[in-house]
């Protein structure tokens, strides 16, 4: 019977399988960057940027005085500069700005703000949005659709 192929060349090709097998076995996610919103310290959204899917649903309570709300978001691992965290209208404008300073190299630096502030801009608006921008980006790059939760009723 004729050999097909030489036992080096054999284990080479099956080496070569493998380490593909194993590469390709990694998930991948759309977008280098990605982002982290946390209410309280508890993760409450997690996601990989994406232009070409519908932001998630951010849901806050309208009765939340002490609530925080805190973002990390990184560049290809990297924290920006100039980072800001924008909230928005349901026609694009502007409600309130927060500017935060640049972060030390590989430190993680979340960016705050509380929730009764962003329920203050709610007042006759029917959706809010919130963005984030940096000096790295060239345009604001939308994180969520903020849901305001109906206020419950308290016991006096």
């Amino acid at each position: 019977m004729k050999q097909i192929m030489s036992k080096p060349t054999a284990i080479k090709s099956i080496i070569l399988i493998v380490l593909c097998a194993i590469l390709f076995s990694f998930s991948h996610k759309p977008g280098a960057h990605s982002f982290e919103i946390y209410l309280n310290n508890k993760l409450v959204l997690q996601d990989y940027v994406n232009d070409k899917k519908e932001a998630a649903i951010l849901s806050l309570s309208q009765d939340a005085d002490q609530d925080q709300l805190s973002i990390n978001y990184s560049h290809c691992g990297q924290i920006g500069t100039a980072r800001n965290i924008i909230i928005k209208d349901e026609q694009n404008k502007i409600l309130k700005e927060w500017h935060f300073a640049d972060a030390a190299a590989g430190v993680k630096n979340p960016m705050t703000c509380k929730v009764k502030d962003i329920v203050a801009l709610s007042n006759g608006h029917n959706s809010l949005s919130l963005f984030y921008s940096s000096k790295e980006l060239s345009k604001d790059q939308l994180l969520a659709s903020i849901h305001l939760a109906t206020k419950t009723a308290r016991n006096k």
